[in-house]
């Protein structure tokens, strides 16, 4: 049998794809062609005979399964590859679930919460139970639940284990147990799963039903993962168990590449994967295709500090290329100024368009001073990862109609439309319907459908508008299988009168709002008509709802033509640019504070810095400020660590450059670099500066020092309440190290060494110094 596709394959890449007898670990480096070695191994285990829908395909993001599935279509034929079991993570748990949907407790037609939704019900609890929502915050009561979720942490589990009771009582959030299993609750009376329940409840049915765990195992007879090294645990362990059965299991991934412990993550999936399955064959794909030489050998010197990793030396066959250009400036706006003129030069005397240039940051605080600069210069730019389609208000506003009709106990859906376009049910009336739901245990829905036997307090006027919008949507529900969701999505955006709030005026945001909701229905007649073509019958409302509840943000930006990128370097990941800017490698910001005690944290920052440099073709330049304003106030900024880790040679760095001697102590500036960022600003000194939304705070636990009686010499101090060697911040010299601390008359003294403010004794009951731990 002729393979011709695999002549296309360098010798690594065709020895991981034809290698089929047991479970396999590809190490696809940066810019190696993994997503091809994936594709034709699936088109390889097809033109083998096996058959289509016995291969699980499992991704990350729709817009890569729909890439890889065309590519398949092109070798095996779209009549083979359309019956690969071939989607994210979510898409195919979704799937199992909604056909599995009596052994769960949902119906098949169950709500997807995204994250607004699922935030907006944790902040209807948080007030019902009367909390403070300043200590049970939503965001972090939404972290904690998703975590739980995503170590397969029941409510019911988490109320009976006592590490995680302590953990909660010293966030001083003890009733998060009682949150979480309320949540848990109104999320199933609403026949509603979020994001993390898609993994969560897998788990469940294949633990509590060996009979749908042994089906699955049968029909996927071999499995392959792409992005391995962003697994969580929940991921792992279902994966883990469909493979039982064949061990005919391929992942592919990259651990120096693992940088998203945030949500789950844990790079030991992959580092461990022999482990797991001790008769697997590693293959390694070591050639980079995107970055020249210098970019490539700049990162592995960089990414061969980490001790936690797989050995492999990724090499380029192209050009040597720039070196990587280092640059200091004296302050963030200044950075700014220089990566605007920077794209101006290369633009017009280097011929790059604008949309061959990302700026990469830490935290999206840091977008806004770049932001500014390229507007000054005139350049165009836009933010990836900003508000996708599916989030603007009108979208999510048709959306929830569709959803309410889809599923009528939907109560996030129900509460965002019932006023919309305005009909007369003001916030005091839809606080009562969900009182009386909470009261008689029932879904408001329910209320709604007998308002008189659950004695809701409203007038007759109003129990009629309430009526009137419980037609409605009982209306369009009776049509959800009579119509395809084109012809009932039309229906509902007609006949609810949203399309008419729109034509209210000629004005701009109308106008935009009249041109997204047309964009929504092409968007489902294109929807309808793939499925038509492909001889699918599932093309309802529901079936569209459940599509596009899991799109990600790269699912749905389809990019702008020549416009420079902005984003942080998590969203870059996957991408690349023949010209990249990595700005802010300072110390305090990249690596993060709050990353820099635990070395597996500090190895995490280290190999997001790898992908940076990573996203680059041709040309990477790095840029630093001596100092910027965060929190605040201005203070002293140090280079990153992370500069000393590049081998010298791969980097132009200004002759006057000290990046890899030991940083100075950190300090705060004093009024003359303010003046100076005004100068730089072309403001008035008198600026009142407000903290912006999105910054990166590090919030350090704070401690004055205690002061203990003493007689009236000096004597060392046996036990000093601030350490030798310990870092103290002051007020006015801001952050230096203890170098001595004694007791004089009675009064406890510290010798301190604040850099360029000197060394200063200060006695410490009138210093007030706070300890940096």
């Amino acid at each position: 049998m002729e393979f011709p596709f695999l002549d296309e394959l360098n010798d690594s890449q065709r020895q991981a794809v034809i290698y089929t007898d047991g479970p396999s670990l590809v190490i696809a480096g940066a810019g190696s062609g993994k997503t091809r070695v994936l594709t034709y191994k699936i088109a390889y285990l097809l033109k083998m005979g096996m058959r289509p829908n016995t291969i699980l395909a499992l991704t990350f993001t729709n817009k890569a399964a729909k890439e890889m599935k065309s590519r398949i279509a092109q070798i095996v034929g779209e009549n083979v590859a359309r019956y690969l079991w071939m989607g994210t993570f979510h898409s195919i748990f979704s799937r199992i679930l909604r056909a599995e949907s009596e052994k769960t407790g949902y119906s098949k037609n169950f709500t997807i919460y995204d994250s607004a939704d699922s935030k907006s019900l944790i902040k209807a609890i948080i007030k019902e139970m009367k909390l403070d929502d300043k200590v049970y915050k939503p965001g972090l009561i939404q972290s904690r639940i998703s975590f739980a979720k995503n170590n397969l942490i029941t409510p019911q589990a988490y109320a009976s284990d006592s590490d995680v009771q302590k953990s909660d009582l010293y966030a001083k959030v003890p009733l998060l147990k009682e949150i979480y299993q309320i949540y848990s609750s109104r999320c199933k009376q609403a026949d509603a799963m979020d994001f993390d329940d898609l993994l969560l409840q897998t788990n469940l049915l294949f633990r509590n039903h060996p009979d749908a765990l042994q089906k699955y195992q049968h029909i996927f007879q071999f499995i392959l993962v792409d992005e391995y090294q962003d697994t969580n645990f929940a991921q792992y362990l279902i994966v883990k168990k469909l493979a039982e059965a064949h061990k005919k299991i391929c992942v592919v991934g990259d651990d120096a590449q693992s940088i998203y412990s945030f949500r789950g993550a844990n790079i030991d999936n992959i580092l461990q994967f022999k482990n797991t399955y001790p008769e697997a064959k590693v293959f390694k794909l070591e050639r980079n295709y995107r970055s020249t030489k210098n970019i490539v050998n700049a990162a592995n010197s960089l990414i061969d500090k980490n001790s936690a990793q797989i050995k492999k030396t990724i090499f380029s066959e192209k050009e040597t290329g720039e070196l990587i250009k280092v640059t200091n400036v004296f302050t963030d706006l200044e950075e700014g100024m220089y990566v605007a003129d920077n794209i101006k030069l290369l633009n017009k005397k280097e011929n790059y368009g604008h949309q061959d240039i990302a700026v990469l940051y830490r935290t999206n605080s840091q977008s806004r001073v770049i932001e500014e600069a390229l507007r000054k210069q005139n350049i165009p730019y836009r933010i990836y990862g900003g508000l996708s389609f599916y989030q603007r208000k009108e979208i999510k506003d048709v959306i929830a109609y569709f959803r309410l009709v889809a599923n009528r106990n939907d109560e996030e859906a129900l509460k965002r439309i019932i006023n919309y376009p305005a009909r007369g049910i003001g916030d005091t009336t839809v606080g009562k319907l969900f009182a009386t739901a909470q009261l008689h245990g029932v879904g408001v829905w329910d209320v709604l459908n007998d308002m008189l036997g659950y004695n809701l307090p409203v007038n007759a006027g109003t129990a009629a508008k309430l009526a009137n919008f419980r037609d409605i949507i009982d209306s369009y529900a009776a049509l959800i299988t009579e119509l395809n969701a084109y012809e009932l999505a039309q229906n509902i955006i007609k006949g609810t009168g949203i399309l008419s709030e729109t034509f209210l005026d000629r004005s701009p945001e109308n106008l935009s709002k009249q041109e997204n909701i047309q964009e929504l229905l092409k968007a489902i007649h294109e929807f309808c008509d793939e499925k038509e073509k492909n001889g699918e019958a599932n093309l309802y409302l529901s079936d569209y709802l459940a599509e596009i509840s899991l799109l990600t943000d790269q699912d749905t930006d389809k990019g702008e033509s020549n416009r420079v990128t902005l984003m942080t370097v998590h969203a870059a990941k996957g991408l690349e640019f023949k010209v990249v800017f990595i700005v802010g490698m300072e110390e305090e910001l990249f690596p993060s504070p709050f990353n820099v005690d635990n070395e597996r944290d500090l190895e995490e920052e280290r190999r997001l810095f790898y992908v940076a440099i990573t996203r680059a073709e041709e040309r990477c330049l790095i840029s630093y400020a001596r100092s910027r304003f965060r929190n605040g106030k201005t203070n002293f900024s140090n280079p990153s660590r992370f500069l000393k880790d590049i081998d010298e040679r791969y980097l132009d760095i200004p002759k006057d450059e000290t990046i890899l001697d030991k940083p100075k102590l950190t300090g705060n500036w004093d009024d003359e670099v303010n003046l100076e960022r005004m100068r730089f600003n072309k403001q008035q000194p008198t600026i009142s500066f407000q903290k912006e939304e999105t910054e990166y705070i590090p919030v350090r636990p704070k401690r004055l020092a205690k002061l203990p009686k003493g007689d009236n010499s000096k004597v060392t101090t046996q036990n000093p309440s601030v350490p030798v060697g310990a870092f103290v911040k002051h007020s006015i010299f801001g952050i230096g190290k203890v170098l001595e601390t004694s007791i004089v008359n009675g009064n406890e003294k510290a010798e301190i060494d604040f850099g360029e403010k000197g060394v200063k004794s200060l006695l410490l009951k009138f210093a007030k110094l706070e300890i940096l731990q």
